[in-house]
């Protein structure tokens, strides 16, 4: 499992490691079933507290991309990736409404809004 942290970010560490799991399961590198490191080891290995890592985990649990089986370990949820992929989906929905609520209210054109996402997304 790879995952790039950055400390200069305005992103929380345990948001980063969220954001990357969930990615790496949507876009098949984690397959349905795999095991994912131990709590401890992923801290140890990405240099981060155990609790930043718990909370990683604790919210990839609540939003159904992991399961933790008592005594064997956190494995990627057999879910359906195509239903996790819909709730990511609806979670950006939401996201995007707000700041286009936003970007109203100071009154940015659609033209205005698509370039500065276009911009963004060929940033990132």
């Amino acid at each position: 499992m790879n995952i790039n942290i950055s400390n200069t970010s305005t992103i929380p560490l345990y948001e980063q490691i969220q954001t990357q799991i969930k990615s790496q399961i949507l876009n098949g590198n984690l397959k349905s079933g795999e095991g994912l490191p131990s709590i401890r080891n992923l801290a140890k290995e990405l240099k981060v507290s155990i609790i930043t890592t718990k909370r990683a985990y604790e919210e990839l649990e609540k939003e159904g991309f992991i399961e933790t089986v008592t005594g064997k370990g956190t494995f990627v949820s057999k879910q359906n990736t195509e239903r996790l992929k819909e709730i990511t989906l609806y979670d950006i929905e939401n996201k995007l409404e707000e700041i286009i609520k936003q970007a109203k209210v100071v009154g940015v054109t659609l033209e205005e809004g698509i370039e500065i996402f276009k911009s963004i997304y060929e940033e990132v």
